[in-house]
């Protein structure tokens, strides 16, 4: 397993979002020594949902306004439909996922999250995957979408669906480890 001791990384989610999604590599980044982050619109806590039942509540650790990208290594979207349109017409919230593409940080989003990445103007030319629903909206932003469990294209690791997380997780964890091994390199 890679050792992201040191390694910060922001999870923007807010009300709706699927709860494996956020929980499952939240908890694979815990134990890679990784810090991460729940960053939301709002404070308090956010409802997740299995599917389309409520389940639990996660906390907020920092609320969207006092976010800076420069502090967080890297990004994970989790999905949900609830939460993932809800935050494609989140201004701040399409600025902060931008600001992770602009300094070239990777970026690990699962299921409808990608709709955040259509809805912040990233998915021209990319190749990416999403839960089947979202592929029309891709392709029209001009993205390259394949049904595939896990894609990794550049800085971006993109996977379908809850059963694709072991493979997300997986290859989130060897982007994210790959990430901190070069930023060491280009601090010495």
């Amino acid at each position: 397993m890679p050792d992201l001791k040191n390694f910060k990384v922001a999870v923007l989610a807010t009300d709706g979002f699927e709860e494996t999604e956020l929980t499952e590599p939240v908890r694979a980044l815990r134990e890679a020594g990784a810090e991460p982050v729940t960053v939301s619109p709002h404070a308090g806590q956010i409802q997740a949902f299995r599917h389309h039942e409520k389940s639990i509540a996660v906390d907020v650790d920092l609320p969207l306004d006092k976010a800076q990208p420069d502090s967080f290594d890297a990004l994970l979207l989790p999905g949900g439909a609830l939460n993932a349109d809800t935050l494609r017409a989140d201004k701040k919230a399409l600025s902060f996922v931008r600001a992770f593409q602009e300094s070239g940080k990777p970026l690990a989003v699962i299921c409808h999250a990608p709709w955040e990445l259509v809805s912040a103007g990233l998915v021209r030319g990319r190749k990416l995957t999403s839960y089947h629903t979202i592929q029309d909206d891709i392709r029209n932003a001009g993205g390259n979408w394949v049904d595939q469990q896990v894609v990794v294209d550049d800085n971006w690791v993109t996977s379908r669906k809850p059963d694709d997380i072991p493979a997300f997780n997986r290859e989130m964890l060897a982007l994210f480890s790959e990430a901190q091994v070069s930023a060491h390199h280009a601090v010495r």
